[in-house]
C-alpha cells in the first residue's frame, strides 16, 4: 500500500461524528462497493427458516450492526492492533435468500458467499441462524479445502434431521461431516452444555470427528486450559470459526432462539478468543441473534463485539505473517 489511494478507508471516528449518528453499516464501515480492494467482508445473511424453537434471527444482521456503534474501533490493545488500518474491512450488505425454501436458500447462500470469497480475502457471517453455517464452509472449502471448525455452542448442532428435514439449525455439522468440509482430527465444540436427545449423542458426535469442551470446564479448568485445548487441536490448519451467540449464559445474551443457562461468560468468551491470537484464521461466522427477546442491546452488542474481536484476529495474523 504505497500511494495513498490504496490506504484502507476507515470509519469515521466517534470523536468527529458521534456514534448514533453516520453511516449504518457494521461499525460505520464503507460498503464493499465502496473500496477499490478488501481483506475483510462483513456479510449479513438474514435466514433463520431453520430455527426449532423461538424466530426471529433474520432480523439479527441489522441489530449486530446497530450494537456496533457502540464499540471504539480505532486500537485494540489486547492484540496491539489497529483492525481497520491495517487491513481494508468493508460491509457487504446482506445476501438474499429464499425464506420459504430451505434447500433453495442454502443454495443462494453457498453460491453468494463463494463468489464474495473470490474478491475478498476472508468473510465475518452475521446470522441468522446457525443453518448458514453449512453453506459458508461449502464456500470456504472451494478456495481452502476442508478446514479445522472451531464451534462455539451451548448444543451439539450435529443431529441428523429435525421432523425429517436435513437442514435445520441443528444439523449443519452432521451435514458437514458428511461431505468433509473440516478435518475430523483437528475439529471441535467449545461451550456444551445441558441435556441431551439420546445417550447417544455425544458418541455419534464423537465419531464424526469432533471433541467436546463443556462447559463446566471453564469452571474446574479455567480459560488458558481450553484455550491449550483448542491450540492444540487446531494446530497450523486453516480455521473456521462458528459461534452461536447462545453459547453465552442467557444473563449475557438472552436475545437468542435456544438459551440454555451455565453457558459462558462474555469475559470467557472474549479471553478465550485473544488466546487463539496467531492461529490461521480464513473466516467467521456470528450467528442466532434473535433481537425480539433482546434486553438492551445485551446481545446484539455481546455479538459485535466478538465480530470486532475477530477482525483483530484477522489483523493481528496478517501482521504475523509479514514479520
Amino acid at each position: 500500500m504505497d500511494s495513498k489511494k490504496d490506504k484502507p478507508i476507515q470509519p469515521v471516528s466517534g470523536t468527529i461524528v458521534p456514534r448514533f449518528a453516520g453511516a449504518s453499516t457494521f461499525a460505520r464501515l464503507p460498503e464493499l462497493r465502496d473500496v477499490s480492494y478488501c481483506d475483510v467482508a462483513i456479510v449479513g445473511i438474514p435466514f433463520d427458516s431453520g430455527t426449532s424453537y423461538r424466530p426471529g434471527a433474520r432480523f439479527g444482521p441489522q441489530s449486530i450492526r446497530q450494537a456496533s456503534r457502540h464499540l471504539r474501533t480505532q486500537y485494540h490493545p489486547a492484540y496491539d492492533t489497529e483492525p481497520f488500518v491495517e487491513q481494508q474491512v468493508a460491509d457487504a450488505g446482506d445476501i438474499a435468500c429464499n425464506p420459504y425454501n430451505i434447500e433453495e436458500a442454502v443454495l443462494e447462500i453457498q453460491e453468494a458467499a463463494k463468489g464474495l470469497l473470490g474478491e475478498v480475502g476472508s468473510i465475518i457471517s452475521l446470522g441468522g441462524d446457525h443453518t448458514i453455517a453449512l453453506p459458508l464452509l461449502r464456500a470456504v472449502n472451494s478456495y481452502h479445502g476442508p478446514v479445522a471448525l472451531v464451534h462455539f455452542d451451548a448444543h451439539l448442532d450435529t443431529w441428523d434431521t429435525y421432523y425429517g428435514a436435513p437442514y435445520t439449525h441443528g444439523t449443519p455439522f452432521r451435514r458437514a461431516a458428511e461431505e468433509k468440509l473440516f478435518l475430523d482430527h483437528a475439529s471441535m465444540h467449545i461451550g456444551i452444555r445441558g441435556p441431551l436427545y439420546s445417550r447417544d449423542d455425544l458418541k455419534n458426535d464423537e465419531e464424526l470427528g469432533f471433541k467436546v469442551v463443556h462447559c463446566d470446564e471453564f469452571q474446574q479448568y479455567g480459560v488458558e486450559h481450553v484455550i491449550k485445548r483448542i491450540r492444540d487441536r487446531v494446530g497450523n490448519n486453516p480455521m473456521y470459526l462458528s459461534i452461536d451467540i447462545d453459547v453465552l449464559d442467557p444473563s449475557h445474551a438472552p436475545g437468542t432462539g435456544t438459551p440454555e443457562i451455565a453457558g459462558m461468560s462474555s469475559r470467557e468468551l472474549v479471553g478465550v478468543l485473544r488466546g487463539l491470537a496467531g492461529l490461521n484464521i480464513v473466516s467467521a461466522d456470528v450467528v442466532e441473534v434473535s433481537p425480539a427477546y433482546d434486553h438492551a442491546e445485551l446481545t446484539s452488542l455481546a455479538a459485535a463485539t466478538t465480530v470486532f474481536e475477530i477482525t483483530n484476529l484477522l489483523a493481528y495474523s496478517k501482521n504475523k505473517s509479514k514479520s
